[in-house]
């Protein structure tokens, strides 16, 4: 029911198709450098933290990947606003980028594996640039400052003068979250023009958005809970709900055409590299349903390849449930006659095989996993298992 309602919203959002019409953007000046206190300050914290950053063993080296994040917001955003910043892809397997005032990108490893196309990678990464080319940062800052200097004023002179200050207190709190509500919307919308102006399609940003939704509300089915159904945000929420940005920048993409090329071939190409790592880490955040629903959002675009039969076995024998296990055998299975070369998929169909009573074969295929690889970490255990 959700997403026959969402379905119509972005249908009367989008009205008739129109041809490209690239936005003009903002005049940039590169190479800007803080000038006054607060600024200083912000920038020194921002350039520990890179200093930091840099060194993590969290940092994704693969260079073909860096190469291919660096394209795609090159691409997105244009070379004169990308050559300052210094992009780090890190291994957090949930979506999410963000930008220091610094010229620091941070780009989880999440968003990797959520994002279908270059199109919807370079939205996510424009929307963070726009918050720097907008200097948002600088201004939440000041914002959180301020209001926190004017709440211990009120605090004490309400003290003082036995007034009730709550709801003036409660007023300045909810202001601080609407301006970080109206931050992102302007994110959004430059983002967008981004988008717009590039060779991808601006609806590409409002696609991603339903995914997300999509994704969150099977997460929840699987937990046995209700998908989120209000539509507006809450008094503490400091971005507009997921909705509110699909159905907004539908209309806005509607404005600049459609037209462009959104790239899922090039995606796929471009994190192939770490698409093991990026399957198995999020397997481990025991999400079944989230995790399902993306692994059939890739199957979608490139069909049922031997690594996503070999995470979607792994998902199925993590979770257990006996009907589970002889699901998981079977992935496992295919995933092999796919050409899935892991050791491991010999392993968890030895498991799951010998869990669901299949103790014969699921002691040939465990044998085979040592002869693959003998050295495993797990051998010992693997060798006394066969020896019962």
């Amino acid at each position: 029911m959700r997403f026959a309602r969402l379905a119509l919203l972005l249908a009367a959002a989008a009205g008739p198709a129109a041809a490209k019409s690239p936005p003009p953007l903002p005049t940039y000046t590169p190479a800007y450098e803080p000038s006054t206190v607060d600024e200083r300050g912000l920038w020194g914290e921002a350039d520990e933290e890179e200093r930091k950053l840099r060194d993590s063993p969290l940092v994704v080296r693969d260079e073909t990947v860096n190469a291919y994040v660096r394209r795609v917001f090159c691409t997105t955003v244009g070379q004169d606003r990308c050559k300052p910043v210094r992009i780090y892809v890190v291994e957090v397997p949930r979506f999410n980028a963000m930008m220091a005032p610094n010229g620091m990108m941070v780009v989880w490893s999440g968003l990797l594996l959520r994002a279908r196309s270059e199109a919807e990678l370079g939205a996510v990464l424009g929307h963070e640039f726009a918050h720097f080319e907008l200097r948002h940062g600088l201004a939440a800052f000041k914002r959180a400052r301020n209001i926190s200097d004017a709440l211990s004023w009120i605090g004490v002179a309400g003290g003082l003068s036995g007034v009730n200050t709550f709801g003036l207190q409660w007023a300045l709190i909810g202001s601080f979250y609407r301006f970080n509500r109206d931050q992102e919307r302007q994110a959004d919308e430059l983002g967008l023009k981004y988008l717009a102006a590039s060779p991808y399609p601006a609806g590409a940003m409002p696609e991603l958005w339903t995914h997300v939704m999509a994704e969150d509300d099977a997460t929840k089915v699987a937990r046995g809970r209700k998908p989120r159904q209000h539509y507006s945000a809450g008094f503490f929420d400091t971005h507009p709900t997921d909705l509110d940005r699909a159905v907004t920048l539908t209309k806005l993409a509607a404005k600049y055409g459609d037209s462009g090329d959104a790239a899922f071939a090039g995606h796929r190409t471009g994190v192939t590299p770490v698409l093991p790592m990026l399957l198995a880490d999020q397997i481990k955040l025991n999400d079944f349903g989230g995790t399902d629903y993306i692994l059939g959002q890739l199957a979608q675009s490139s069909g049922w390849t031997s690594d996503l039969l070999f995470a979607r076995a792994e998902l199925y024998r993590a979770r257990g449930n006996p009907r589970d296990l002889v699901t998981a055998a079977g992935f496992y299975g295919d995933a092999i006659r796919a050409g899935c070369t892991a050791p491991e998929a010999r392993r968890g169909l030895g498991l799951s095989l010998m869990r669901s009573g299949l103790a014969s074969d699921g002691r040939t295929a465990l044998a085979e996993y040592l002869q693959l690889k003998p050295d495993a970490a797990d051998a010992k255990a693997i060798q006394a298992l066969l020896a019962n």
